[in-house]
């Protein structure tokens, strides 16, 4: 049998696609596939694609219009394309459909929802459409997101949930060092891990964290993450006065976020939120808005609460930190949940079922 050849294409703005890729590519490699990683090239500095064994071409920024013929060029004698995303996944269907490649199958998968408000929103509805009805196959990491692409027209959507493989190396739960870091070495240190953008709750957050101001010991709220909001964010931080630091991007996320006493996820929205997946696999308590596909991620192993109310969110966070019990209850909870949740292996041998499938092998 010959060998079966693969294309797999990001479009280089989440974080959980990108680390995705990585673990599916050093897995098809080493069931004898041949990868090949389409991506912005910033990012195999980052997740090392080359190291898993994959052949790594560099794609131009966004709205280059030689993308989609590299593009094109790079999928000629791939058995299967697979698109990570929605930005990939239109760019992937634009290339594919230009000719020159044969009938080559075109799996997506979908773990965003895009926002198809303002005035962009039209236009947005239509490429989504697009790209669903291109796909022969669209692999949904939540059932919400398998129902939105059969909605948009998908001929074939599936669930598959997708789970990022957990932080290398051993990790300190409560870790002092980290926390003398961070400045909680003697009150609660409660974490947020994310982008610094709209959508994110962030403003509600903060609403929380005027609540939190009062609390004796008062506790810390480190936010991990960089964006466009970063500036109003911190105006307020320094207006009101709030026990809130922004540290950036981080390399050692799940060391920070092993040394928390709560997690806090105040999303819009979420698919399989990594953060949720890496305070689960830790045993850390969190906090979350009840959107998208967290309930389904984490079940009963944490306290959900409204998207954009703040009491709601406050409420919470103080009855963990005032109830030690229930804080390892739902540690020990998110440890179990987590053990339902597909392995690396597990992932790697449906994705690539579904190849053979479409590959007729």
């Amino acid at each position: 049998m010959t060998q079966l050849r693969t294309v797999q294409v990001l479009g280089g703005r989440s974080a959980g696609s990108s680390a995705h890729v990585r673990s599916l590519a050093s897995g098809l490699v080493a069931r004898g596939v041949r990868v090949t990683v389409c991506a912005p090239a910033e990012l195999d500095r980052v997740y090392d694609y080359l190291g898993a064994g994959a052949r790594f071409v560099p794609l131009p920024r966004l709205g280059d219009p030689s993308t989609v013929a590299l593009l094109r060029n790079t999928c000629v004698g791939a058995d299967v394309v697979h698109a990570h995303g929605f930005q990939a996944s239109v760019r992937a269907a634009l290339a594919l459909a230009g000719g020159g490649t044969g009938r080559v199958p075109l799996v997506t998968t979908w773990d965003s929802r895009v926002d198809t408000a303002g005035a962009r929103g039209g236009v947005l509805r239509l490429l989504e459409r697009r790209a669903a009805r291109a796909a022969t196959v669209v692999l949904g990491t939540s059932s919400e997101l398998v129902d939105r692409a059969r909605l948009r027209g998908a001929r074939d959507a599936r669930l598959a949930p997708v789970t990022v493989p957990p932080a290398r190396g051993p990790v300190c739960l409560h870790d002092g060092k980290a926390r003398a870091e961070l400045g909680a070495v003697a009150r609660p240190l409660l974490m947020a891990v994310g982008a610094l953008e709209p959508g994110r709750g962030y403003g509600t957050l903060l609403d929380a964290a005027r609540v939190w101001r009062d609390l004796d010991p008062q506790p810390l709220l480190v936010i991990a993450g960089e964006g466009p909001e970063r500036a109003r964010l911190r105006r307020r931080i320094v207006d009101e006065d709030l026990p809130v630091r922004l540290i950036g991007r981080r390399e050692d996320v799940a060391e920070l976020l092993a040394a928390a006493d709560v997690a806090v996820l105040p999303s819009r929205w979420e698919a399989r939120s990594l953060l949720a997946q890496e305070a689960l696999r830790l045993g850390v308590p969190l906090v979350a808005t009840a959107v998208g596909g967290v309930p389904e991620l984490v079940g009963d192993a944490a306290e959900l609460v409204p998207y954009g109310d703040a009491e709601a969110l406050a409420g919470a966070v103080r009855g963990l930190l005032d109830d030690v019990d229930r804080r390892m209850d739902l540690a020990a909870a998110g440890r179990v949940q987590a053990r339902t949740w597909p392995t690396e292996d597990e992932t790697v041998a449906h994705v690539l079922s579904v190849y053979d499938e479409l590959a007729g092998r």
